[in-house]
């Protein structure tokens, strides 16, 4: 699904403080509000409504194409010359 921006107001000194607090647990304004968003979309939005909205976004699964059996590769034959052991070509 596309993703559009929110933005609210927020008085500045408050939000600097807010940010530094939540540096403190590894944590961002935006972060926390995410997950807030979430809950939010979660608690109002029926379920049935989320349902469709996820089908919707989830790519159709494309049927596999089956694996091609591999050729099989055609036998080198080695020259006589070579096949026999080297006593035997040295004539001894």
């Amino acid at each position: 699904m596309k993703k559009e921006n929110v933005t609210i107001s927020f008085e500045s000194e408050q939000l600097a403080a807010l940010e530094f607090s939540l540096k403190k647990k590894n944590t961002s304004v935006q972060a926390q509000l995410e997950e807030l968003l979430k809950c939010l979309y979660e608690s109002e939005v029926p379920e049935p409504v989320r349902e469709y909205l996820d089908s919707r976004a989830a790519p159709a699964a494309r049927p596999r194409r089956p694996a091609r059996p591999a050729k099989p590769q055609p036998r080198e034959e080695i020259p006589s010359a070579l096949a026999r052991p080297t006593d035997e070509r040295n004539g001894v």
